[in-house]
């Protein structure tokens, strides 16, 4: 009886991580917009070199469907759709000599384009 439950567990999807450093990143962009109700949406749409691409906007809705993230005082918001490609990856916030910006690191991505921002599964 045991063994179909254990099954069961170790075959759900990992979840997604939201560090700290994107967490404090979308604070502070909120704070200077002067609006606490937005929320980071992460989104996955057909487009870009490979096939996919992630996007980035403020919303201050949650929809029905969304799943929501909440990390040092800040949301984060993936849609149904977005979250399937999404399972497991890491959104992070980098700054390096290339610039500053968000970065996923998506598991599920077989290939991804040198902008980073398209992927295909």
């Amino acid at each position: 009886m045991n063994a179909p439950l254990e099954a069961a567990v170790t075959e759900m999807p990992a979840f997604l991580v939201f560090t700290d450093s994107a967490a404090d990143k979308v604070k502070q962009l909120i704070d200077e917009e002067g609006n606490p109700e937005l929320k980071l949406r992460v989104f996955v749409q057909g487009g870009g070199c490979s096939g996919f691409q992630y996007g980035f906007t403020f919303d201050e809705d949650v929809n029905e469907d969304d799943t929501v993230l909440d990390k040092n005082g800040v949301s984060l918001l993936i849609d149904s759709m977005s979250y399937q490609y999404l399972v497991g990856a890491e959104i992070d916030y980098k700054e390096d000599i290339n610039g500053a910006q968000f970065v996923i690191k998506n598991p599920n991505a077989t290939t991804t384009c040198g902008c980073g921002s398209s992927f295909s599964v």
